[in-house]
């Protein structure tokens, strides 16, 4: 087992934070933002110290209808530059592209002439050699790069270390640990993490972690990661996120002893804008149905299905999901 890095007491200077509350909580409201709302958040980050603002996805505008989204599925230059100008900070900025769900050469244009500065590829295990291609082009257009392995938790241990392995072989900057159902528990994180650490190590990438919730063990996923070596956490306001949401920036900022880091601008944030996001009847978080898709280590979809439909017949779910899944 490899040590753990660093105590409750001291802090790692290496690792950074990355808000996806765009990103990842617009697949709650369908991207819908208001500007008012993105600036404050953009401001925000500042204050507190984030290193990374992910604004959203670059997504094919031949695949998803524009019509249906909110402008943070498509992240066009000319909508980023409305909130942040030429970004003259020391927030980076990141969008996220998917395999086979981005116009490459029409979306991702060169790094000179965007303000962005992170470009994320999200993939599943099976398709690794298609994200590493996305990445290397992204890279040699200038922006940093990682690749994002979503659903982690469905792929065996053979296949991560050779998908680690292959990526490690690009250029690719950083590698992610993603918990997409919110069924991993620390110990299994710890695992993964040292891992990822140890091919990380091997070729000189840097790790991250994105948690989800589904079992309420984001925040708690998200710091045994980083005793291990992971150093880009990403975190979302309130936890924001599809489902059950993500490890939330609030909690992970009160963590984290960095005196870089400030809380203050974070709850400022939280009372001015993502509470009027619930007053709104937006619903993200912790619900039973979202435990027992994360105990069985399944997409969340259905349980997302369920709480719509308002339904609390929590053992019919848990019989009929059964018998689907298992």
């Amino acid at each position: 087992m490899a040590p753990q890095q660093g105590t409750l007491l001291s802090y790692r200077p290496d690792i950074k934070v990355v808000d996806a509350t765009l990103r990842d909580g617009g697949l709650v409201n369908s991207f819908y933002f208001t500007d008012e709302f993105v600036k404050n958040l953009y401001k925000a980050n500042i204050k507190a110290g984030v290193d990374y603002m992910e604004f959203g996805y670059k997504a094919s505008k031949e695949l998803f209808d524009v019509t249906k989204f909110g402008k943070w599925k498509f992240c066009d230059e000319e909508h980023i530059r409305e909130i942040v100008g030429d970004n003259d900070t020391k927030l980076k900025l990141s969008v996220m592209a998917d395999v086979g769900r981005t116009d490459l050469e029409s979306d991702i244009i060169d790094k000179k002439d965007s303000v962005i500065d992170l470009v994320r590829v999200a993939t599943y295990i099976n398709t690794i050699p298609a994200a590493i291609d996305m990445a290397e082009y992204c890279k040699a257009k200038g922006y940093e790069t990682s690749i994002n392995i979503m659903a982690i938790s469905t792929a065996s241990d053979k296949d991560i270390r050779q998908a680690l392995e292959l990526i490690g072989q690009s250029g690719v900057d950083m590698i992610y640990i993603v918990d997409s159902y919110g069924s991993m528990y620390p110990e299994q994180i710890r695992e993964l993490a040292e891992m990822y650490m140890e091919i990380g190590g091997k070729y000189g990438k840097t790790i991250g972690m994105h948690a989800h919730n589904n079992q309420q063990m984001a925040f708690a996923n998200t710091i045994e990661a980083t005793t291990h070596g992971v150093s880009m956490l990403d975190a979302t306001m309130c936890g924001m996120g599809r489902g059950a949401g993500n490890c939330a920036m609030e909690a992970l900022l009160g963590f984290l002893k960095n005196p870089k880091y400030k809380i203050a601008p974070v709850l400022r944030f939280i009372q001015d804008n993502m509470l009027k996001l619930r007053e709104e009847g937006l619903v993200w978080g912790y619900d039973i149905p979202y435990l027992l898709t994360g105990i069985l280590n399944v997409h969340p979809r259905s349980a997302i299905e369920c709480i719509k439909q308002n339904n609390t017949d929590y053992l019919d779910f848990y019989q009929n999901l059964w018998d689907k899944e298992c």
